[in-house]
């Protein structure tokens, strides 16, 4: 049974929300009960899969297949790291989940978001977020900052089209009733700072509630 509390940052690329993970990292470094990870990613065999997934060399990789290894790394993820922490009492702090997946593979690559939700299911075997903070924020000015870098990965080089659907497919998600309850709405366009403070009230609220 669950115990702990499951928070998931999501937005679309270059909306910022890795560099306020990274504050936050800093501001409860003394926090033992915190723990940070990210998706895709978080365990070594999960990690693999990210090399596989975000690789500029693999050009030849299919919808399906992305898709397919998103959804492998995430079900190594929960299995290993989140669903046992949570056990433990712990908060997990995620640069993304499932959502993420609804909105670049099911939006972004037309594989339908009931396609991908089928698969992402399966993997996360009934785990869901506590809560999902996103950071609102024009998706095509700010990933040309990332898509001009020498470091931009094989998904943020995949077009302006591409990342207009996935932002489309996210705020369709967000409208919906279903993640209205538990969603975070974060104005990404202010200065990094504000947008830090903005996300640390909210957090040290939900955790006084724990103690």
């Amino acid at each position: 049974m669950k115990k702990g509390l499951f928070i998931t940052f999501e937005g679309p690329d270059g909306c910022g929300k890795t560099s306020i993970i990274n504050l936050l990292k800093e501001y409860y470094k003394d926090n033992k009960k915190i723990l940070f990870t990210r998706e895709p990613g978080g365990t070594v065999i999960s990690e693999k899969i990210r090399d596989i997934i975000l690789s500029t060399k693999n050009v030849e990789m299919s919808k399906r297949t992305e898709a397919l290894l998103y959804a492998a790394s995430r079900a190594q993820h929960v299995d290993e790291f989140i669903r046992p922490n949570l056990e433990k009492g712990k908060i997990i702090i995620s640069d993304r989940f499932v959502l993420s997946s609804l909105a670049y593979q099911g939006g972004g690559r037309n594989l339908g978001i009931d396609s991908v939700k089928a698969i992402n299911d399966f993997a996360i075997d009934n785990l869901a977020p506590d809560f999902v903070f996103f950071f609102y924020v024009d998706p095509l000015t700010t990933l040309k900052r990332k898509s001009q870098s020498k470091d931009a990965d094989r998904l943020e080089l995949s077009g302006d089209d591409f990342h207009k659907r996935v932002y489309d497919t996210y705020i369709k998600l967000l409208d919906s009733m279903k993640y209205e309850k538990f969603l975070k709405k974060i104005d990404a366009t202010k200065q990094m700072l504000e947008v830090f403070e903005d996300v640390k009230n909210i957090l040290d609220k939900e955790m006084e509630k724990l103690s």
